[in-house]
């Protein structure tokens, strides 16, 4: 007797919707548009006889049933990833999928990523930086960069380098903060990140400086936010080493210095109890070489 299944696009639909809270964001993910990933939520709630969203003008949330229902999807596309990650190929045995940040993707990442291509010209590297928290193997990705302490009880954690905070904005700004000759912190405007509020509060403490800011402005991720900074529009927190190379170009200059050491760092990490295939261990001894440099305590690798 065959298996009963909803259509397979709607589960995929349903579950990136219940992540992101939003039908629009689900729709940027999955390639597709708002309008057919409500569709396909709307005939999926239809199949099953029970609403799976509460839709209001300021966005959507989960019902009740929604709530039930999304661990057995996450369970059953997580299980078809896992299967088909699994099995033996030449596609697949010289793939690697890497989930990372936009910012270290960017600041870190793609400037050396040309030195493993011509190394490895055979493997073929895939990047996602979407902002999800990707699971270990189950979501098909292999290895991880993610910033914290390194005490993942799931996962296996190397560092790869530690960070220090370092308070940065363009030389025109930095002039109009010292026109007394000291930093006039209540004429400045923080760029804060959304995501990582404390970044201010733990320099600040470090430093024991009372911050006393005339404006605030927010952003995504730290890429934006010292954009931002070297556009003249305020002081950002910058993360030594990801802006090393503004701050030898000048782009981008301390407000105040030394730079405050803090316990959180990036780490690559990678799933406990799996053997890794050949293409995944070579990037990854890759990468522990390119970032040695940096747990020596240096800001740039040769």
């Amino acid at each position: 007797m065959p298996i009963v299944l909803p259509p397979l696009p709607a589960l995929r639909q349903f579950e990136a919707a219940a992540r992101y809270q939003s039908f629009v964001r689900a729709a940027q993910e999955l390639g597709q548009t708002a309008s057919a990933v409500s569709h396909g939520i709307s005939s999926l709630e239809k199949w099953l006889g029970a609403p799976l969203f509460q839709r209001t003008v300021r966005g959507v949330s989960l019902t009740s049933a929604g709530t039930q229902f999304l661990p057995y999807v996450i369970d059953g596309l997580s299980t078809i990833a896992l299967g088909a990650h699994r099995l033996p190929g030449r596609r697949l045995e010289k793939r690697v999928v890497l989930s990372t940040t936009p910012t270290f993707a960017q600041r870190f990442l793609i400037p050396r990523l040309s030195r493993f291509r011509k190394l490895y010209p055979a493997i073929r590297l895939n990047i996602d930086t979407s902002p999800r928290q990707m699971l270990l193997p189950l979501d098909g990705v292999d290895l991880s960069v993610r910033t914290g302490r390194g005490n993942w009880q799931t996962s296996r954690a190397e560092l790869l380098f530690s960070e220090r905070l370092l308070p940065v904005t363009s030389s025109e700004y930095l002039s109009k903060l010292k026109r007394t000759g000291v930093v006039d912190w209540s004429s400045s405007t923080l760029l804060r990140l959304s995501s990582v509020e404390q970044d201010w509060n733990a320099w600040a403490e470090c430093s024991r400086i009372e911050l006393n800011a005339g404006d605030e402005m927010y952003f995504d991720t730290m890429q934006l936010a010292c954009e931002a900074a070297a556009a003249g529009l305020g002081v950002a927190i910058g993360r030594l080493p990801l802006i090393q190379s503004e701050l030898v170009s000048n782009r981008l200059v301390p407000v105040v210095e030394p730079a405050v050491k803090i316990e959180s760092g990036y780490w690559l990490v990678s799933a406990q109890g799996k053997e890794p295939r050949t293409a995944v261990t070579t990037f990854r001894n890759w990468l522990m070489e390119e970032t040695v440099g940096l747990r020596r305590n240096r800001l740039t690798p040769d």
